[in-house]
């Protein structure tokens, strides 16, 4: 049966073009885990502060070789289960992120190193910054399909579903573990929230 990364870079460059970059992670027990940066545009001008310029996607690579597995399961399924890759989209140019590429990986790997099912309304949890001087330390995982269509691959093996994250602030995780990720989404929204803004302050939880 064909190796399922060929498909995954494969629908990758077709959504988003050619990576500028990539670094590879590989972890005592675990597969090799690579970090694709994609590049949309120049960045902003130092005349345009205000206006939200391009954005740099970084996204993973590995993660969806192998299906996620319930822990608890006594048998884990070698074809079948969620597969995913990781999606982190921020604006291009206020500071410097691509040190989040180890931390993507890291991430990456938790479903083989810790037993973890990554899915949509989780938090991720980093134990430190994001990047070198980040505001948040954890993200949140979103819903797939928006950016990239899930791929079908060939059965019995399920969807490769792309999940994008987005950053949180320690308060912002604190918050969301008490009232869920729908609460925080809607606070993000009242306040018009840029949560593709790597500099941005906590949304007010008051």
């Amino acid at each position: 049966m064909a190796d399922v990364l060929p498909l995954v870079e494969a629908r990758l460059r077709t959504t988003f073009g050619e990576p500028d970059a990539r670094a590879a992670v590989t972890f005592l027990g675990t597969d090799r885990i690579e970090v694709l940066r994609f590049v949309e545009g120049p960045p902003a001008g130092p005349g345009t502060p205000g206006e939200p310029g391009p954005y740099v996607r970084y996204v993973t690579l590995g993660m969806s070789a192998r299906p996620m597995t319930d822990p608890t399961a006594l048998v884990a399924d070698p074809e079948r289960g969620p597969r995913a890759e990781l999606v982190l989209t921020v604006r291009r140019g206020p500071a410097d992120t691509d040190g989040v590429l180890r931390t993507l990986a890291v991430l990456a790997a938790s479903p083989q190193v810790e037993g973890l099912v990554v899915a949509p309304g989780a938090s991720l949890d980093v134990g430190g910054p994001l990047w070198p001087g980040a505001p948040f330390t954890s993200v949140l995982v979103a819903e797939p399909g928006g950016l990239v269509p899930d791929l079908e691959p060939d059965p019995p093996r399920e969807a490769v579903a792309f999940l994008p994250l987005l950053p949180m602030t320690p308060n912002e995780a604190a918050w969301k573990r008490v009232h869920g990720a729908g609460a925080l989404h809607e606070r993000w929204l009242a306040r018009g929230t840029d949560l593709r803004d790597p500099l941005r302050a906590g949304v007010p939880l008051d």
